[in-house]
């Protein structure tokens, strides 16, 4: 169950349905605001025990155990005994609130402070004015003045007040400058000492053909500092004045914000349009969700949040048809198989599951379709690692057959481009597939070619990018990468520069020096900052690095705080070897499983071979030969279209040699 805590305000915490959970007293409520001001932190209990009293009483550890055992219980009610607590932990000598950023609405409002960069006018007035809106009173507001909370609350407080001012400034910059005026007017009121806010508010004044109100407002700006402050305006307002006296032509909108005040009347016309019609706007909503998710960043981690929360809105008006048509259309092409967000992920596979089993019998093979191809693609890397497909995998499967069949039935190319997505998404369940998704890739492309399917033609080509790449044609993966890169600068599709500047860094690991592609994977890291992707991101450039420096025969000498993500257990082995540490890399290789089978599985067995080979380990070298064998006319790790450590066929020999 999702928990959510807020701290916007009152502390508290709302359950998955948004209802409050029981966190009984105040000096609870105080551990729970301490935990939360540490930011994922071990806070020591003698600390927590300083913190909440001037004179602690004489049991005070076991009565902060009793505040911690009660706040377990409310926020975990469904917790099994004597099993781990998920969310508020022990570690060490003291206890951490471990749970995702976006759970607690002050980290959550801080990504996105952090997440704004250099975004236009329209994204941060969007962005803003959603985020102001989580904030129901000051920070910690059943709190006094502790001292604990002093920096924390200070600088929440701060972040407020500059997210006002920009969202005023994005407001201006579309054309509503009058309607940014009475915001301002308050907020001025409120904080009479911050020079940027009568900035902004004398500038709103001004757009607004208000130029003695513009001066007014200069002038009392003026008084309050000298007299409050003993100081004088800065450059910025003083500047202002001189503008505005002689009506300077750079106060007037510059004509590169005329697109975004052209999008911001559309957008507010199309929804005054919608205002009453709720089923309207959920659909209108999860199109434009599929729309933003392409633009990358923010706007990508933006569309996966609103599309849950328009599914979960269809799923209770209590009208499966409409929740079918909410989740089919995000049909957004994917080429990652790792899922940004496991636990989104999993969510959306229920709801299309429920869905589908509401749907009426006869018809709606479209919707069905559709439910069965983001299914496919939403359980990317459910297959299992060892045993038997079941569960969920094995749905997978049967969804992403069923809706290819549907599709080529219906004769319907978009619906067919969706399934094949999907049918890419499930074509790991062994080693050795670049041909067949090499095959998928090419129908994607022929298909979206026809149709005009241009995100769907991307995508037939970056999959033929990665597949050609294990197949060790670099003239064909040349030839798609450059296709893809085409078409995204004529159709502005951002997210397509990470994966062509990535996989040039992988040809020239293929093909150059070391020092050269050691470079190139550096530079190429940079395009993943604010991508808004963390299943690709998490680890990849230390992984990177190492694949160059194994296939050279130079020393790992990796970066001993680097993260590596979910490779972390395949590395390990390689690296303790690297240290010399046979015993040790032995025991850690007995200790993981085999990798999850996805476009990484083939670079991970690769990294196993080496390690089983290095301290001899017959088990392990068996499975490794057994698991890369059906590729054994590949490039291992370059399906990736990202890494690779070599030749399998290389591998293969060493096994063969080592096992002899």
């Amino acid at each position: 169950m999702r928990v959510e805590f807020g701290v916007l305000g009152a502390v508290v915490a709302w359950n998955g349905a948004g209802d409050p959970l029981p966190l009984k007293g105040p000096r609870h409520r105080a551990v729970l605001a301490r935990l939360v001001v540490a930011h994922r932190r071990v806070v020591p209990v003698n600390q927590l025990v300083a913190d909440l009293w001037d004179e602690p009483p004489g049991d005070a550890v076991g009565t902060v155990r009793t505040f911690v055992g009660g706040l377990r219980r409310a926020i975990e009610p469904e917790r099994p005994p004597r099993t781990p607590p998920r969310l508020l932990v022990t570690e060490g000598p003291g206890y951490a609130l471990r749970v995702p950023k976006d759970d607690v609405d002050a980290w959550r409002f801080e990504q996105v402070m952090d997440a704004l960069g250099g975004a236009g006018p329209a994204q941060v007035a969007e962005r803003l004015a959603e985020a102001l809106g989580w904030w129901r009173g000051p920070a910690f507001a059943d709190f006094g003045d502790e001292h604990w909370l002093r920096a924390e609350r200070s600088r929440l407080t701060e972040l407020r007040l500059h997210a006002v001012e920009r969202r005023a400034e994005a407001r201006i910059a579309l054309g509503d400058a009058a309607g940014a005026v009475p915001d301002l007017d308050a907020h001025v009121a409120a904080h009479p000492w911050r020079e940027e806010a009568w900035r902004l508010l004398a500038l709103a004044l001004y757009r607004s053909a208000r130029q003695a109100d513009a001066l007014s407002v200069l002038r009392r700006a003026r008084a309050m500092l000298r007299e409050h402050l003993g100081v004088d305006p800065g450059p910025r307002l003083r500047r202002l004045e001189e503008d505005i006296l002689r009506h300077a032509d750079r106060l007037d909108p510059d004509t590169g914000s005329t697109v975004d005040q052209v999008w911001a009347r559309a957008a507010a016309a199309y929804e005054g349009s919608l205002a009453s019609r709720a089923r309207t706007r959920l659909e209108s909503t999860a199109g434009l969700m599929r729309d933003l998710a392409v633009t990358g960043g923010g706007g990508l981690e933006s569309a996966r949040q609103h599309r849950v929360a328009a599914v979960a809105a269809a799923e209770q008006l209590g009208d499966p048809e409409l929740t079918a048509r909410v989740i089919g259309v995000y049909d957004v092409p994917a080429i990652w198989t790792r899922s940004d967000d496991p636990e989104q992920a999993r969510w959306l596979v229920g709801a299309a599951e429920r869905t589908l089993r509401l749907l009426p019998s006869g018809g709606h093979d479209a919707s069905r379709c559709r439910l069965l191809a983001t299914i496919a693609v939403e359980s990317r890397g459910s297959l299992p690692a060892d045993g038997p497909v079941s569960g969920v995998a094995a749905r997978s499967l049967r969804a992403a057959r069923q809706a290819e069949e549907i599709a080529r039935r219906l004769d319907d190319a978009s619906l067919l481009a969706f399934a094949l997505n999907g049918t890419f998404m499930q074509t790991f369940r062994r080693a050795g597939l670049a041909a067949r998704r090499d095959a998928i890739g090419a129908e994607l492309v022929a298909l979206s070619e026809r149709h005009q399917l241009v995100r769907y033609e991307v995508l037939g080509h970056l999959v033929r990018v990665q597949a050609r790449s294990a197949l060790s044609d670099l003239a064909g993966a040349d030839r798609h990468a450059a296709a893809a890169d085409a078409l995204a600068a004529r159709h502005d599709l951002p997210l397509v520069s990470v994966f062509t500047t990535w996989y040039r860094a992988l040809r020239l690991a293929m093909t150059g020096p070391p020092g050269a592609a050691l470079a190139a994977y550096e530079e190429a890291a940079g395009c993943l900052h604010g991508a808004g992707m963390p299943g690709l991101r998490k680890g990849l450039l230390p992984l990177a690095l190492l694949s160059v420096r194994l296939r050279h025969g130079e020393p790992a000498d990796v970066d001993r705080e680097a993260d590596w993500g979910p490779y972390e257990s395949w590395v390990r082995p390689v690296l303790l070897v690297g240290e010399g540490r046979d015993e040790e890399a032995g025991a850690a290789l007995r200790a993981i499983g085999p990798p999850p089978r996805d476009l990484m599985s083939e670079a991970m067995w690769c990294l196993v071979a080496r390690a089983g080979v290095a301290v001899g380990d017959r088990a392990v070298m068996a499975r490794a030969r057994t698991e890369l064998a059906p590729a054994a006319s590949e490039q291992g790790g370059a399906g990736s279209g990202l890494i690779t450590l070599g030749p399998v066929a290389d591998h293969l020999d060493m096994l063969a040699a080592a096992l002899a």
